[in-house]
């Protein structure tokens, strides 16, 4: 598997309807919407309304990325809002009872549940929970703010969990937001990531299936 995900933050919103029927047509499959409450990290971006509003238009899978410093609290709205993958920070919760907490209630939704972690956290934290999860989000860039540069030492970040997921023969979606652009995407799947979250490259790009294309090598 290999596949991109369109992260509406760089959006135009004035024209999202025709970006998202472009996205659709250059065979893109996930649209990603990065929720941030101003807390977890410095910036505001949308709740579940707009998921709801953008889902009513097209039928991409709905990736949800609580970038937030309670996710408990949003869980139920983003599924209503139909979610179909929810992510949420290592570095949100306290310990690690609260993080199985929250994996087992967006599982009782029936809705894939993923975990993400900031350039800095180790991917040893997360081990434990790797067979829980139905993705895992390595942040290449601190989270927050679109348009940076992908961290290169993301890529043996990536060839790590790559090892774990195929030593414990698990099928979690390795997914890598920030930075994604045609010079890195190949060898960021090379490194083994499945989905690559693209927003800033899409978004400035004149020619939207060719860049999707770049992006994935082919």
């Amino acid at each position: 598997m290999k596949e991109i995900a369109y992260s509406i933050l760089s959006s135009d919103f004035s024209k999202l309807e025709d970006d998202l029927n472009i996205m659709l047509n250059s065979g893109v499959k996930y649209l990603h919407y990065d929720v941030m409450d101003g807390h977890f990290v410095n910036n505001i971006s949308f709740g579940p309304h707009v998921l709801s509003t953008i889902n009513k238009e097209h039928k991409l899978i709905n990736d949800v990325h609580l970038m937030i410093t309670n996710p408990r609290d949003y869980v139920e709205k983003f599924v209503l809002a139909n979610a179909d993958i929810i992510t949420f920070h290592y570095e949100a919760l306290k310990n690690d009872d609260d993080i199985d907490e929250i994996i087992n209630l967006i599982h009782t939704y029936n809705c894939k549940c993923g975990l993400s972690i900031k350039p800095k956290t180790s991917v040893d934290k997360i081990v434990k929970f790797l067979n829980k999860l139905d993705l895992v989000l390595i942040m290449s860039v601190e989270p927050g703010f679109g348009g940076q540069s992908f961290i290169e030492e993301n890529y043996k970040k990536i060839e790590v969990l790559d090892g774990f997921k195929k030593k414990y023969g698990l099928n979690f979606i390795i997914e890598v937001d920030g930075g994604v652009n045609n010079t890195n995407g190949k060898k960021i799947l090379k490194s083994g990531a499945n989905l690559l979250v693209c927003g800033s490259y899409l978004a400035k790009a004149n020619h939207k299936i060719e860049a999707v294309l770049n992006i994935l090598g082919d």
